[in-house]
């Protein structure tokens, strides 16, 4: 029943205002909820069916370029994944070669190609260069990117390759963004690496979850830890319900913590796509791991920026842990230790 006021104007009732008001609220924030399940499970799908940069004829045309100027031999490779899935790289053997052999890793959506400096940079200094399309990407096989789940074997399937048809003394590994995420992954569970370098990797799939939220907004990881969290909880919900897979388990800092591979990170300090905080939690879980922080470099960009610097802190990085020195070195350690040993005569 509507009443009158002073003035003559009828008045709503205090308990119809509050119905609206339930009802105005209830509306929005159903309409919240319906906006971030759709968010949700396009964000989930979008990920784990990132676009393809197809590769071309020039593509091969001028790795072949590269190679033989750096008095290299370039071969395709393909082997199979555990799961069936096609595998497409290059081999780049240096005929000069210093009987070590490094695989170089590219970042989401990106194809072998993306790689191709670090490739010439290597092959300056006498290594084998491995150079896969991830699964999911390029011409290799496989309907989704999975960010190190899946990756993982496929990376320790290549490394197993290099060893039987290089007869190297070492591997070791180089990779950047996601590629990067992917070798700390693999490089936690196996031994077979002799050291790895991982540049603007992510920590974790959860955190970089949160960035990719807010990234649009610039706000860092807040809204995704906040306005949008149900977003993340959604696509996490929907890759494990439709793909039964749990993204939870995408953790290159929980892999590092475990590991005793060598780990150089590198990371640029003004890094728009990834934080550099990632790398350091990741240094933070495990203290042996070094981290190089490029002034100036923004994603990926430390090549760029102070590719000289690059170039000597990568190649001495392989050269410190190369197990043929290190093997000689002890045994010449130990030959030092017994001519100390001998009594000396009168």
């Amino acid at each position: 029943m509507r009443r009158r006021n002073r003035t003559g104007f009828e008045t709503v009732p205090n308990f119809v205002r509050r119905r609206g008001w339930i009802w105005g609220t209830g509306a929005i924030l159903a309409s919240y909820l319906v906006l971030c399940w759709l968010l949700g499970v396009w964000v989930a799908e979008g990920t784990l069916h990132p676009g393809r940069r197809p590769l071309l004829p020039t593509d091969l045309e001028h790795a072949r370029e590269i190679a033989l100027a750096k008095g290299a031999e370039l071969s395709e490779v393909t082997i199979s994944a555990a799961d069936g899935a096609t595998l497409r790289a290059w081999i780049l053997q240096s005929h000069n070669s210093n009987r070590q052999a490094v695989i170089v890793l590219h970042g989401l959506g990106d194809n072998r190609m993306g790689m191709i400096g670090y490739a010439e940079m290597l092959l300056s200094h006498g290594f084998s260069v491995l150079m896969p399309d991830a699964r999911a990407h390029g011409v290799s096989g496989g309907g989704l990117a999975t960010f190190g789940l899946l990756e993982s074997a496929d990376i320790l399937a290549w490394v197993d390759w290099l060893y039987a048809n290089t007869h190297g003394s070492c591997v070791f590994g180089v990779g950047e963004s996601m590629g990067a995420a992917q070798l700390l992954q693999a490089a936690g569970s196996t031994s077979h690496f002799c050291a790895v370098v991982a540049e603007s990797p992510f920590s974790n799939f959860r955190e970089i979850a949160y960035d990719r939220m807010g990234q649009f907004f610039h706000t860092g990881p807040w809204l995704g830890r906040t306005i949008l969290r149900p977003v993340v909880e959604i696509a996490f919900w929907h890759v494990r319900y439709k793909y039964s897979m749990d993204v939870e388990q995408v953790s290159p800092d929980r892999a590092v913590a475990l590991s005793r591979i060598p780990v150089l990170l590198v990371h640029g300090q003004v890094d728009g796509n990834i934080p550099i905080r990632h790398s350091r939690q990741i240094v933070a879980d495990n203290p042996q791991v070094k981290l190089w922080e490029v002034a100036g470099a923004d994603h990926c960009g430390a090549i760029a920026v102070a590719r000289a610097q690059f170039e000597q802190r990568v190649v001495g990085w392989f050269a410190e842990h190369d197990r043929q020195v290190s093997g000689a070195a002890k045994v010449a350690e130990g030959e030092s230790k017994k001519l100390l040993a001998r009594p000396v005569a009168n």
